[in-house]
């Protein structure tokens, strides 16, 4: 036991174990709707009417602002714990307190147009995200200049173009957009609010993940008054922007919660199985064993690493920049060890795992989104690599 008497280790005090158990509650209902959502591939409404009347959506919005305040380890905290009900919905609503959270630590943002943000999300359950990624450029993480264009009228501007993955489109009323600025090598972004000239196209239809609404959005002449731009013709990149990677950590917290869904249904089904072949249920047998070894090699290396690089993010302020590297690595192990946890507790299960009337399939499809989510593997080892090599050449010197 620790001191806030949980038997989760990462638990450390009160308030982390009110942020657990309130995702421990919305991931139960969630779990009971998620095989419907899946199969259909249609939005959970009602699962972000509850993520709303729970106050979760307020999670990151600072505490001046009625929010909670999260730190970035209470973030990995809720959501690894609300992805072990469904992953669809804790990777979706993980984008929207992520951006917040985000906007929170960098100030990127006109305080009048953040405050009145914050509001929204408090008093209204606004949600937001940023649509970055377009059929051309694919993931921004690679650094494909936006095909959307933003063009200068006279209080405002335009904007025109298409965006892909746009998570929680189906209930976006306000969202960033990414766009070049006409006559211009720069590029701009753009708060745009619901209404004529937006479109959400349901193009989303995917192995894993089915239940994200990430639709794609098209936006034609879309009026955006001069007051909510956020980046406009004039913005300069700072020369010391402020890190905020670390609110990335909401991705493999949210594959982390599904391993361990997928670990729990696995063993509770070895201690409960026992074949007419059998005077003992499998999980005396040494292979069954020897399987869920390996899972816990897995689940408690990677989770480790995972709370650990979220603490050293709130603690070591000074040291975020150079912590970039380890945050990939994170997402890197965590997602890796995920995909290897799914697949032994499928083979635990045996043929049945692949029944659809069984959690286990869907936690196998959604898992493997983890690799296409930012930093992508090759990304994170090729940091690793430069890393190590600069290091070497420091020391040789």
């Amino acid at each position: 036991m620790n001191r806030s008497g949980s038997t989760d280790p990462f638990i450390r005090n009160k308030r982390e174990a009110i942020i657990a158990a309130r995702s421990d509650k919305l991931g139960a209902k969630f779990a009971e709707r998620a095989p419907r959502h899946d199969l259909e591939g249609s939005f959970p409404f009602e699962n972000f009417d509850d993520l709303r009347e729970s106050g979760y959506l307020k999670l990151t919005v600072p505490v001046s602002y009625g929010g909670e305040g999260a730190s970035v380890y209470e973030m990995v905290l809720a959501q690894e714990r609300l992805a072990r009900g469904d992953g669809s919905t804790a990777l979706a609503v993980g984008w929207h307190i992520g951006q917040i959270l985000q906007l929170r630590l960098s100030g990127a943002w006109p305080k009048p147009l953040f405050e009145r943000l914050c509001k929204d999300v408090v008093t209204e359950g606004v949600v937001i995200n940023e649509l970055a990624s377009e059929p051309a450029t694919g993931s921004p993480s690679r650094g494909g200049r936006p095909e959307t264009t933003a063009r200068s009228v006279p209080g405002g501007w335009r904007i025109s173009g298409h965006k892909t993955f746009s998570t929680l489109s189906p209930i976006l009323k306000q969202f960033v957009v990414t766009a070049g600025i006409e006559h211009s090598e720069k590029v701009g972004a753009f708060l745009v609010r619901s209404g004529p000239g937006v479109k959400v196209e349901e193009t989303w239809n995917t192995m894993g993940m089915r239940a994200t609404g990430s639709h794609d959005v098209l936006l034609e002449d879309v009026f955006v008054p001069e007051a909510e731009v956020i980046r406009g013709i004039d913005y300069e990149k700072p020369t010391n922007p402020v890190p905020t990677e670390g609110i990335l950590l909401h991705i493999p917290a949210c594959y982390m919660g599904i391993a361990y869904a997928a670990r729990k249904f696995a063993i509770d089904f070895a201690l409960h199985h026992q074949p007419n072949s059998l005077t003992v249920p499998i999980a005396e047998l040494p292979n069954i064993q020897r399987h869920i070894a390996q899972i816990e090699v897995d689940y408690l290396t990677a989770r480790s690493y995972l709370y650990q690089t979220a603490d050293r993010w709130d603690n070591e302020v000074e040291n975020r920049a150079a912590l970039k590297t380890e945050l990939g690595l994170a997402k890197y192990v965590v997602t890796n060890a995920a995909l290897r946890i799914v697949d032994r507790a499928m083979r635990i299960v045996g043929g049945l795992s692949l029944s659809r009337t069984l959690p286990l399939e869907r936690m196998y499809r959604d898992v493997r989104a983890g690799l296409h989510n930012p930093p992508m593997d090759d990304i994170v080892l090729t940091n690793l690599a430069h890393r190590a090599i600069s290091e070497a050449e420091e020391n040789r010197d």
